[in-house]
């Protein structure tokens, strides 16, 4: 049984391959996503290596106070302060900084130009409307939005399965049940609700996960349930309860396992309607609250500064190429798990 799943699980690994579109995507995504992992090595105003007085300091992982580097101030030192800058980096001392030396909520204070500043060799993608680094935001914000479509894609997906695989094994009274609740939970306004609990409670990630999970799991219920609901009549079902196996044993190890072809297909689906739910919300201002980078927040604020095309093109690039990306893995997916083609 197991070498017979193996070699089920080689022949869709050998389909998706063979669809090199999707496979092409997830290589890409997975690299960028990789990359946006280190981003406080790809991108921050702190070196990542300092050599000061034959000692060596890392910045980017520790705090350390301006009096280490010669200075007056306790509190952490500005490695962007000319002063700063010119003791670690005279004599024999020396400063290694990131290939964009610029963090997220960092403020460029050195323009030349008003803000939001156009790109230039100090800002590669230009400046925000408050001088922050274009392409460092870029960076943070994509790092974000993807772990946020995987954190609510997770949460969706198991309180999905759940409904849908106790509506489907027990069915009667129990389905007819949910299914009421859900025609009424659907029909409740999202947005409004969002709107409500923004204006309550203090904006954060965390409450976001929470409001848009109460919603998000309602679209992969129905077809969780469908294939309960086709397989609990079956053999191997009935000869499992005869034996006394336990409830749970049949629907999570028997039953659950012969109906993951709709949850895994959907899954690059979800993560992308994920992702674009938290860039619409950052945009109309129900989103994470300042300075936490987000494309949504870029988008917003290309909008209010027209004549500022690069935060526009450079958000637009990052967030519809990312949704791209999922969506074809998603279709490779679908492909691959089509049950006519096995």
């Amino acid at each position: 049984m197991a070498r017979h799943e193996n070699s089920l699980w080689r022949r869709r690994w050998r389909r998706f391959k063979g669809n090199r579109r999707g496979y092409w995507s997830l290589v890409i995504f997975t690299v960028l996503f990789g990359l946006s992992l280190f981003a406080e090595v790809l991108s921050n105003d702190k070196p990542l290596l300092v050599r000061y007085e034959g000692r060596y300091y890392f910045p980017v992982a520790v705090c350390y106070p301006e009096t280490t580097f010669g200075g007056v101030f306790e509190t952490e030192a500005d490695y962007q302060d000319p002063f700063v800058l010119a003791r670690i980096t005279h004599g024999g001392n020396f400063a290694i900084f990131p290939p964009n030396p610029h963090g997220y909520a960092s403020i460029n204070l050195n323009l030349h130009q008003p803000v939001p500043s156009p790109p230039s060799r100090e800002n590669l993608l230009g400046t925000d409307d408050r001088g922050r680094d274009v392409l460092a935001r870029l960076i943070y914000g994509f790092r974000l939005s993807v772990l946020f479509g995987f954190a609510l894609t997770a949460v969706g997906t198991v309180l999905g399965i759940l409904a849908g695989a106790v509506q489907g094994y027990f069915g009667g009274k129990t389905d007819l049940f949910f299914q009421r609740f859900i025609e009424i939970w659907s029909a409740m306004p999202e947005l409004y609700l969002l709107i409500i609990f923004s204006a309550m409670f203090k904006p954060s990630l965390l409450l976001l996960l929470v409001l848009l999970s109460l919603f998000g799991w309602m679209g992969l219920s129905d077809y969780v349930r469908a294939e309960f609901l086709k397989g609990r009549n079956m053999d191997y079902v009935r000869a499992a309860r005869a034996l006394g196996v336990k409830t749970p044993t049949i629907m999570f190890r028997h039953l659950l396992p012969n109906g993951m072809t709709p949850v895994i297909t959907f899954l690059p689906f979800r993560m992308s309607g994920a992702v674009l739910a938290l860039t619409s919300l950052d945009f109309l201002g129900l989103g994470v609250p300042p300075p936490t980078p987000s494309l949504g927040e870029l988008l917003a604020q290309g909008k209010a500064n027209i004549e500022a095309w690069w935060l526009s093109i450079g958000t637009f690039v990052v967030l519809v190429g990312t949704l791209i990306l999922l969506i074809f893995i998603g279709e490779a997916l679908r492909e691959t798990f089509d049950p006519r083609k096995i």
